[in-house]
């Protein structure tokens, strides 16, 4: 009898259920303003568009409503969630500690592989700036901070930024849209990868600073029409 031992092909991606589709279709009509602020979701209107049934839909609310892009408002139902100054500033304070943290993690120790890495995310989020409807765009700047945090080995912390990765993507998409910033969002990109392959975690921070900076008096430009609360001085 042959002892050869039969080898599979390894799944680097599990199939998309059902639900898998319609949660991403549903994300990313929220994240690109498809769904306006406050709007109601109402499930049969929603069933017939996507052709799937209550369940899908109201276990597709469920979680949504997990990552914030989704209240469920007593006596009404749910609703796409609203975005104020203060829970996005919250948002980029959590960001500029993690990310700054973990960009000089990886600028102080990196793997002979990560420049090539890191390299080849950053030409991919660039090929994306074009993209009109923002996803690939949103999936590139995930992967390109993905591979600084694992790199840095910090996976509590990007567990955190998945938690959050709705309300994150759907700033990115108010502010990658808006025509004044200092600077678009590739150059900041840019700068953070230079400083990290030039191993300098200052330069490292300071570039996730000034990129966090600029985003978020873009977001506040943004809603500052709904209030009155200024950013908080770097």
């Amino acid at each position: 009898m042959s002892s050869k031992i039969n080898t599979l092909e390894k799944i680097n991606k599990a199939p998309q259920t059902l639900r898998d589709i319609v949660q991403e279709r549903m994300r990313a009509a929220i994240i690109e303003g498809h769904f306006a602020p406050g709007e109601r979701l109402v499930e049969r209107p929603l069933c017939d568009q996507l052709g799937v049934s209550r369940t899908v839909i109201r276990e597709t609310i469920r979680f949504l409503e997990a990552e914030g892009l989704v209240e469920i408002i007593p006596n009404r139902g749910p609703i796409v969630a609203t975005f104020d100054w203060d829970q996005a500033k919250q948002i980029y304070d959590i960001r500029r500690q993690l990310e700054a943290s973990a960009a000089a993690a990886c600028a102080t120790s990196q793997n002979a592989d990560f420049p090539v890495q890191l390299g080849d995310a950053l030409r991919a989020l660039e090929a994306t700036m074009n993209d009109t409807t923002w996803t690939e765009l949103l999936q590139a700047s995930t992967r390109f901070y993905e591979i600084i945090f694992k790199e840095a080995g910090h996976s509590v912390a990007w567990d955190i930024v998945q938690r959050l990765n709705g309300r994150i993507s759907r700033l990115r998409a108010l502010t990658l849209s808006s025509t004044d910033r200092k600077q678009p969002g590739i150059a900041h990109m840019t700068t953070i990868h230079n400083a990290i392959l030039s191993k300098d975690p200052k330069a490292a921070r300071r570039a996730v600073d000034a990129h966090i900076d600029d985003a978020s008096q873009t977001a506040w430009r943004v809603l500052s029409k709904e209030t009155t609360i200024r950013p908080m001085d770097s």
